[in-house]
Parts: structure tokens; C-alpha cells; sequence
């Protein structure tokens, strides 16, 4: 599933051509590609006619279309969808399932989903009144991540410390800090030397405060790569793949040497996904 790096190139890319244009016309391909909050494709398609798209933000995985009537469009690209911008005249992708005309631009917006795990749906934007920023209801709950301007780092790590619970399942809780998904939660610790079960109150403030800015490195590094492509479902506006995959130190890297030890690395099953990571520079916790 595209984390925090992916979804923020594809915000960045819409951002860039998307804002300031007015929707003209709506046509959905697939009824699973409209989520809650529309009372279906016609609902869907009536609501954003003639609407302009003011900003595209994001939360963690979370983007969103701040839209002219303080509604947000929000797009969650599962586990194969992508946003392509695409002259009029290209021809349809198989897996197309939303197309999206504007009334002052000649280019189309498409949602292409392969898997149906994503989709769109459309909500009312709730004003934080502390400051200022509209945030869909449905978006609410999401924890603020590393690059979010209001990022409180302090905070989060007296929340690590309190929890008698595995540090990977805690970077993977989008409501304890959101962006970070299986990728760069073994990538991350394995630049802070953590071991993937090492419960949250086993780590000192200095660990777990290496371990947020090693996130956020490795999620930089990853956002100026394009993101992590293992095949052509995750793509950008343009349907090119970013490359960072070539840069991972331990994820999808199982057998291959430690670039910092040289001991194999080692996959374990975890939360019906797999952890990646070295055991010599990660050692495990102690049995308890």
C-alpha cells in the first residue's frame, strides 16, 4: 500500500496542475470506486459538477480536493490506485473507474484501480479552530505525521514510552502517528537499531526520538527518489515509477548482507505482513 512518500508525490503532482480548475463533468466506471457520504454515482457526479478545486492536501496516507462549497473530495489509493493526468484523447485504462472532465482545461483526471481497494468519497471539511485548517471528518482522527508543520515531537514520545505494546505495531497506528507503513517501519528501525518487537516503554526518550527522525530521513530520502515502486501499480500523475526500492537497506531484502554488518537479513511474519531487519544491529528484547 502506498505510505507517506507515494501519496505526497501524487498530491504534489496533482497540486501542481489541478488547482484553480473547475469540474465540469463526473463519470463513474465502477460503483465500488464511490465510498460513503454519496448516495451513489448520480449523488456523486451532481455534487462535484461545476465545483473548483482550491487546494490538495494530505494527512499521513490520506489526500484530499479542498473544494469552493468547504467539501472535500478524498482519495485513498488502497493498494493499486493512481491518479493520471491524461489528454483527452488517450485512450481508456482497463481498470479505469473514475474520470474527471474540467470546464478550463483540456486534460482529464483518472482514477485507475486495478484492485478496487481505494476509492473517493466526498465530505463536509471541519475548521479546527485553534488553526484555521479544514479537515474532513473522516480524516479527523488521523495523527499528524513527521513533515505536518504542527508535528509535536515531544508529545509522541511520552505516548511511545506509555504503551506496553511492540514499537512496530505503534508506527504502524495511524491514530499514534500516521505516513509510516510496513516499508519504512523496518526501514526506519533498522537506522535506529531497533528491533521491531521492543515494546514502547522498553525504549529510552534518546532511542525513540532517533527513531522519529530516522523516519522522517528515510521518507525524505524515499519523496526525493519518487517513492517505492515494486511493480507499475504505484505510479505518479505522469505514470512514472519512483525508485527508491534500489536504496532499501532491509526491506524485500531477506538472505542479502547488512550493509552495515554484513549478517543476513532476516524476515519474520508480523500482523499478517512481514517484518524486515538485521539481527545483529537489531537486537530482540529479552524473552519476558
Amino acid at each position: 500500500m502506498p505510505e507517506l512518500p507515494e501519496v505526497e508525490v501524487v498530491r504534489s503532482g496533482l497540486a501542481r496542475h489541478l488547482v484553480g480548475h473547475q469540474i465540469s463533468e463526473v463519470d463513474v466506471l465502477h460503483p465500488r470506486a464511490i465510498r460513503k457520504h454519496v448516495a451513489g454515482a448520480k449523488d456523486f457526479q451532481a455534487r462535484l459538477a461545476g465545483l473548483t478545486i482550491e487546494a490538495i492536501r494530505r494527512r499521513g496516507k490520506y489526500l484530499w480536493f479542498e473544494l469552493d462549497d468547504n467539501q472535500a473530495l478524498i482519495g485513498h489509493l488502497g493498494m493499486s490506485g493512481q491518479f493520471l493526468l491524461l489528454p483527452l484523447s488517450a485512450e481508456e485504462e482497463k481498470h479505469l473507474r473514475i474520470r474527471f472532465e474540467f470546464a478550463d482545461w483540456p486534460m482529464q483526471l483518472r482514477f485507475v484501480d486495478q484492485r478496487t481497494f481505494g476509492g473517493m468519497s466526498i465530505d463536509e471539511l471541519e475548521i479546527d479552530e485553534s488553526t484555521g485548517e479544514g479537515v474532513p471528518s473522516t480524516v479527523a482522527h488521523i495523527a499528524r505525521d513527521p513533515f505536518d508543520p504542527k508535528f509535536e515531537l515531544a508529545p509522541l514520545v511520552t505516548k511511545l514510552r506509555s504503551r506496553h505494546t511492540e514499537i512496530k505495531r505503534l508506527l504502524l497506528d495511524q491514530s499514534v502517528v500516521s505516513g509510516i507503513g510496513n516499508i519504512y517501519a523496518d526501514e526506519s528501525l533498522w537506522r535506529a537499531g531497533i528491533h521491531p518487537t521492543r515494546l514502547g516503554s522498553s525504549l529510552t526518550k534518546v532511542q525513540l526520538e532517533l527513531l522519529m527522525n530516522s523516519a522522517k530521513e528515510v521518507m525524505a530520502d524515499a519523496l526525493a527518489a519518487g517513492g517505492t515502486s515494486f511493480d507499475d501499480l504505484y505510479v505518479n500523475v505522469n505514470g512514472e515509477s519512483g525508485y527508491f526500492e534500489r536504496s532499501l537497506a532491509v526491506y524485500g531484502r531477506r538472505g542479502e548482507p547488512c550493509s552495515r554488518c554484513g549478517k543476513p537479513i532476516v524476515r519474520a511474519a508480523f500482523m499478517n505482513r512481514s517484518s524486515h531487519y538485521c539481527p545483529a544491529c537489531q537486537r530482540p528484547p529479552r524473552a519476558r
